[in-house]
């Protein structure tokens, strides 16, 4: 079962049925969802997407999803899963361009790889970027990923993984 998690600023909790129209929404705007998946999808593929973590995801309990919310409000979207791709686990997250700039994502992405290690007992956490995606791309930076290779896309666009490696405890 996904659990809560907070941060300074954010929680993230499981999602709940009275998120799916801000889900989709934060789903649908392309400044989003250009670097989500394979991109922009029509609004039903994004609600479908929405009753799968549902009825596929949390029901399976498969992996952790969350709803990212500040203030109450739902600004984002984050998860964690095994993926071939990587042959480990991945973070995955999202968030509304009302919550950019503000330190939001790096503070996510911090939650997430903290839970990834301290939670489920990863050694590595990866993460999946579009070689265009700047801004991710630098925040995991400053967070301790470094890039380990490249993947080529169908479309001809290339895609980052980067890798945050454990790091050992100082001994006293």
């Amino acid at each position: 079962m996904t659990p809560d998690l907070r941060t300074e600023r954010l929680l993230l909790s499981p999602y709940v049925p009275e998120d799916e129209e801000a889900f989709t929404a934060l789903f649908q705007d392309e400044r989003v969802s250009r670097w989500m998946g394979d991109g922009p999808v029509s609004e039903a593929e994004d609600r479908a997407l929405f009753g799968r973590i549902f009825s596929t995801v949390y029901a399976g309990d498969l992996f952790d999803v969350w709803a990212v919310r500040r203030d109450g409000v739902l600004v984002g979207h984050a998860e964690i899963k095994r993926t071939d791709e990587v042959a480990g686990h991945e973070i995955i997250y999202a968030l509304a361009p009302s919550a950019w700039g503000a330190g939001l994502g790096t503070e996510l992405a911090r939650a997430l790889t903290a839970y990834g290690f301290e939670t489920l007992g990863l050694d590595e956490v990866h993460a999946t970027v579009a070689a265009e995606n700047a801004a991710s791309l630098a925040l995991l930076e400053r967070i301790g990923f470094a890039h380990v290779r490249d993947v080529a896309e169908d479309d001809g666009g290339t895609t980052r993984v980067l890798t945050r490696r454990r790091t050992a405890p100082v001994a006293l």
